[in-house]
C-alpha cells in the first residue's frame, strides 16, 4: 500500500500538494507468500514524464526528500507489515512520478520483475494557496 499525504494511492489517482510543503509518504509491504523474504532495500525515486518516451529522473533542483529514500528492510515474515515513512518536498510547480522499487540488498542484480510491480504515483505541485 502507498499513502501519499494520508490518502491511499492507485495508479488512476493524481494527488496534488502544494509548493513548499512537506508532503508524507508512507509505503507499507505486507508478505502475502508462506516463507520470510527478506534483505532487500526499498528505493523511491521522483521523475517527470515529458510524455515522449524521456524520463528526467534529474530532479534535485525541484524535488528533495526529508529523510532517504532508500529503506534496508532486513526480514519481513509470513502475513507481517513493514511500513516506511517518509516525505517529499516540492520546490517547483509540475507534474511528478514516484517511481518504487525493491532491490535485492548487497547484490547489484534487481528481484524479478513480478517484485517489482508497484505503478508510478503521479503528484501535482500546485502554488500554495494565499
Amino acid at each position: 500500500d502507498i499513502l501519499v499525504d494520508g490518502k491511499v494511492c492507485d495508479c488512476d489517482v493524481v494527488v496534488t500538494c502544494q509548493v513548499g510543503d512537506p508532503v508524507p509518504l508512507q509505503v507499507k509491504l505486507t508478505n502475502w507468500s508462506k516463507h520470510s523474504v527478506g534483505p532487500f532495500a526499498l528505493t523511491m525515486m521522483p521523475y517527470q514524464d515529458y510524455q515522449n518516451g524521456v524520463h528526467d529522473y534529474d530532479l534535485q533542483d525541484a524535488i528533495t526528500f526529508v529523510g532517504s529514500n532508500t529503506f534496508y528492510i532486513d526480514t519481513v515474515k509470513p502475513t507481517k507489515d513493514s511500513v516506511y515513512f517518509g516525505a517529499l518536498l516540492f520546490l517547483y510547480t509540475g507534474d511528478f512520478y514516484l517511481n518504487i522499487k525493491f532491490h535485492e540488498d548487497n547484490c547489484s542484480r534487481e528481484l524479478p520483475l513480478s517484485w517489482l510491480c508497484l505503478p508510478s504515483v503521479h503528484i501535482r505541485a500546485i502554488e500554495p494557496v494565499a
